[in-house]
């Protein structure tokens, strides 16, 4: 098994793909922002998690795998965020001018989001996701349930991200 090096930490996160939610512990630098991480220019082709726990779907009913370690790959990834209870602070300041919150419905694989996305005052919302060209978007005050499994408990998030072009999203 994986052990930290100095100047690394383990964060829990979760991530979900069209067909897997996987939930594992992802090691980075100390200094590094978790919860915004996959925006940045260092990530890698494949993200290491530690004590994964991944439930595929594609069969009834899913189908749960652990793994100690697993290499996922981070193109495959359409939604991440930190495992509650831990949180980094937004990723926005409170104060911009010019912005509100929106909110949407977001199919994400066989998972539904209802959460907040920040947009300009100036456009609508089609616009918004139209002329938008970030490979990740933030999703604030975020409730994701599992449509497939309705024992699961919602999960609530104040932020994550999720990949524009792999959403559809509902008002």
């Amino acid at each position: 098994m994986y052990k930290l090096g100095p100047g690394e930490k383990a964060s829990t996160v979760m991530l979900y793909s069209n067909n897997a939610f996987v939930r594992g512990d992802v090691v980075t630098k100390d200094n590094v922002r978790v919860s915004i991480w996959l925006r940045t220019q260092g990530v890698p082709n494949y993200i290491h998690l530690l004590k994964a726990q991944i439930l595929l779907f594609g069969g009834t009913p899913p189908k749960s795998i652990t793994n100690d370690e697993l290499y996922f790959p981070t193109s495959q990834i359409i939604a991440f965020h930190l495992a509650p209870p831990l949180a980094d602070p937004v990723d926005y300041d409170a104060n911009e001018a010019n912005r509100t919150m929106a909110d949407v419905n977001l199919g994400l694989g066989t998972f539904i989001v209802k959460g907040k996305l920040r947009i300009s005052t100036h456009t609508d919302f089609a616009t918004s996701i139209e002329v938008g060209r970030a490979t990740w978007l933030s999703i604030y005050e975020a409730d994701i349930t599992n449509a497939f499994l309705t024992q699961m408990p919602p999960i609530h998030v104040p932020m994550m991200l999720v990949r524009p072009e792999q959403m559809s999203f509902g008002l």
